[in-house]
C-alpha cells in the first residue's frame, strides 16, 4: 500500500511544489492517509481546501480503500 500511496504522490507533488511547497507521506492507517505539507502550505491559509480540494480526491482515484487524507 505504501508503494501505491508513494506513486499517487509523485503525480500530485509538482502542483503543490508549483506553490512553493511539498507533501511527504507520514503514514496510512485504517484508510486515513496521513501527510505533512512542507515550504508554503505549512503556512498557507488554504491547505485544508487542497487537501480536501486536490489531495484527498487525486488519492481516493489513484488507491483503492483511501477514506481520507489528514495533514500531521
Amino acid at each position: 500500500m505504501r508503494s501505491e500511496l508513494e506513486r499517487a504522490l509523485d503525480e500530485i507533488r509538482p502542483h503543490v511544489q508549483a506553490d512553493g511547497g511539498d507533501i511527504e507521506l507520514v503514514g496510512f492507517n485504517d484508510g486515513i492517509v496521513q501527510v505533512r505539507l512542507q515550504g508554503a502550505c505549512t503556512s498557507c491559509p488554504g491547505v485544508d481546501m487542497t487537501l480536501s480540494m486536490t489531495v484527498e480526491p487525486m488519492l481516493k482515484e489513484r488507491v483503492p480503500g483511501i477514506r481520507g487524507v489528514v495533514a500531521v
